[in-house]
């Protein structure tokens, strides 16, 4: 299956880190978040992305040039012909669309600028976060419950302490719960091709998560899929950190096999 990823905001939250290079890019370890992110697909056999450029495309495109060159042993000839060929490319079993999709686009204009390359259905999630989310569930799921798109979701970690108040008294102070009773969307979303109907052609510049997400809703068509497992977004510098931690340990979690029913 084709996985579209959305590398092209600006990552204004971690400013720190994406004055000079886009949020994708950011590395975690010896990688960018973006490879992690394709090495999450590629481990469960997805290896044919679409990269969503914007925001300082080109270093993500000179990353992958040079993965694809510089990074391997070459064979060169200065003679009349002039040949530059790899002698053995052992990276990964790749294939890359690098697409420039503009600088302010929003998520949902973002996807329908792709309408020309994408196949009847295909994975979809943002280029900021990480999880060992069971892909093929999530494929089963989207088939049997027939909706054109369906997200992962979860119960993130707390950031905070938890209170149950009574008038102006506190009763209940819990300090940072496991995890927080809300549900949010995690990405690692599954499409029909479909669903781009949702995406009105006269808003010149919408988010998907706003009006096409409403009008999946509405018409019945936005399914949930749970995932229980790990996932952890890269929003903050607060969050780098301790993605690097996860990663210097070794075994980082988001590239374990998940298990079969998260």
């Amino acid at each position: 299956m084709q996985v579209v990823i959305f590398a092209g905001g600006l990552g204004t939250r971690l400013s720190e880190k994406t004055n000079s290079i886009p949020k994708p890019m950011v590395k975690i370890g010896n990688m960018p978040i973006l490879e992690h992110i394709m090495d999450i697909y590629s481990i469960q056999g997805h290896n044919e992305f679409i990269i969503a450029c914007g925001y300082k495309q080109e270093i993500i495109k000179r990353y992958f040039y040079e993965k694809l060159t510089l990074g391997k042993d070459l064979h060169i000839e200065f003679n009349k012909e002039k040949k530059l060929s790899i002698i053995e490319n052992k990276y990964k079993n790749w294939k890359i669309s690098l697409i420039d999709t503009g600088f302010f686009t929003q998520t949902g204009s973002r996807l329908l600028k792709l309408k020309q390359f994408l196949d009847d259905q295909f994975f979809l999630t943002y280029g900021d976060g990480v999880g060992n989310v069971n892909l093929k569930n999530l494929i089963n799921q989207h088939f049997q419950t027939k909706a054109e798109i369906t997200i992962t979701t979860i119960n993130p970690t707390s950031r905070y302490g938890s209170l149950i108040v009574k008038g102006n008294k506190v009763k209940t102070f819990i300090e940072k719960p496991e995890f927080s009773s809300e549900i949010v969307n995690a990405g690692f979303m599954f499409l029909n091709k479909s669903f781009l109907r949702f995406i009105d052609t006269d808003e010149v510049n919408i988010a998907l998560e706003a009006e096409p997400f409403q009008r999946a809703v509405n018409n019945g068509v936005m399914g949930a899929f749970h995932h229980s497992g790990f996932w952890h977004p890269m929003d903050t510098l607060r969050d780098n950190i301790k993605l690097n931690k996860l990663w210097n340990e070794g075994n980082p979690p988001w590239l374990e096999v998940p298990p079969l029913n998260t």
